[in-house]
C-alpha cells in the first residue's frame, strides 16, 4: 500500500520536512550515488559498535546521525521521503518545529538503540557488523505521533495494481506497525537478526517512540489531537 495524500493540508508551511527531505535527497545524489558502496561503508551505523566488539569506520555517537541520511537505493529513498512527506507536515503542525525537528532525531534514536539491542541480544557476531542505514526509523516515529493526532484522518491509498481507496489513518497506520511487528519477529528467528536486510525492529521502535510521547503530549495538555470533524474536506498534495 502507498499513501498519497491525507486529506489534511498543513496549517502553515512544513519547514523542517521540508529541509529533512532536502538534506536526505542531497546526501543521496551529492555523497552517495558517487560512491554507493563506500558511502554506505563509511557512515553508516554499526551495532557492534555499542559494545565495542567492533570499531566503526566513525564513532558510534556520530554515526548514528549520518546514517539516518543514508539509503540503499531509489526505491529505498523514494518511499521513506514520500511517508515523511504526507506525514510529517502534520505532525510537524503539531509539535512545533524545534519540538518537532528534536522529536525526528530521538525516533531516530530510539528507533536505532532497540535495532541494535535485538541484534546484539539475539543476532551473531557477523549480524552486528551489518551497516544500519536509513532514516525509516525516525520516520516511523512521525507515524506513531500521526496515528496518536490524525487517527480520524483518511489517506488517499494506492494499492497494486489499480484500486485507489481511502482508509481511516488508524487502519493504514496499524496494519503498517502490524507487518513491521510480524517482520521483526521473523527476522528474530530467520538466519539474520535485522529481517532479512530490512531492519524491521527499527521501524518497531520508532513508531512506539511516537506513539508513546505523543500520547505523553496530549495526556498532559502540551498538544492537541486533531478531531476527525476539524479536518479541511480538500486533499493534500504529497
Amino acid at each position: 500500500m502507498l499513501p498519497l495524500s491525507d486529506g489534511v493540508p498543513a496549517r502553515r508551511f512544513p519547514i523542517i520536512t521540508v529541509l529533512l527531505i532536502v538534506a536526505n535527497f542531497a546526501v543521496f545524489l551529492f555523497y552517495e550515488l558517487p560512491d554507493l558502496n563506500g558511502a554506505i561503508y563509511h557512515a553508516s551505523f554499526y551495532p557492534c559498535t555499542l559494545d565495542a566488539a567492533c570499531h566503526g569506520p566513525e564513532p558510534w555517537g556520530v554515526s548514528w546521525i549520518t546514517s539516518m541520511f543514508l539509503h540503499a537505493g531509489w526505491d529505498h529513498i523514494l518511499g521513506n521521503m514520500l511517508f515523511l512527506a504526507i506525514f510529517g507536515k502534520n505532525v510537524e503542525d503539531a509539535f512545533g518545529r524545534i519540538g518537532y525537528l528534536v522529536f525526528y532525531f530521538a525516533g531516530g534514536f530510539a528507533a536505532m538503540l532497540l535495532q541494535s539491542a535485538t541484534t546484539l541480544l539475539f543476532g551473531t557476531a557477523a549480524d552486528a557488523r551489518v551497516p544500519s542505514l536509513g532514516a525509516s526509523g525516525a520516520i516511523a516515529a512521525v507515524l506513531g505521533a500521526y496515528f496518536v493526532l490524525y487517527s480520524g484522518s483518511r489517506v488517499l491509498t494506492y494499492i497494486f495494481p489499480v484500486f485507489l481507496v481511502r482508509i481511516p489513518a488508524w487502519i493504514f497506520l496499524g496494519l503498517w506497525f502490524l507487518y513491521q511487528l510480524i517482520e521483526a519477529n521473523f527476522g528474530l528467528f530467520s538466519t539474520k537478526a535485522n529481517g532479512g536486510g530490512t531492519a524491521f525492529f527499527a521501524h518497531v521502535g520508532g513508531f512506539v517512540f511516537g506513539l508513546a510521547v505523543a500520547r505523553i503530549l496530549t495526556g498532559t495538555g502540551r498538544i492537541a489531537a486533531q478531531a476527525p470533524s476539524a479536518q479541511a474536506p480538500s486533499q493534500s498534495s504529497a
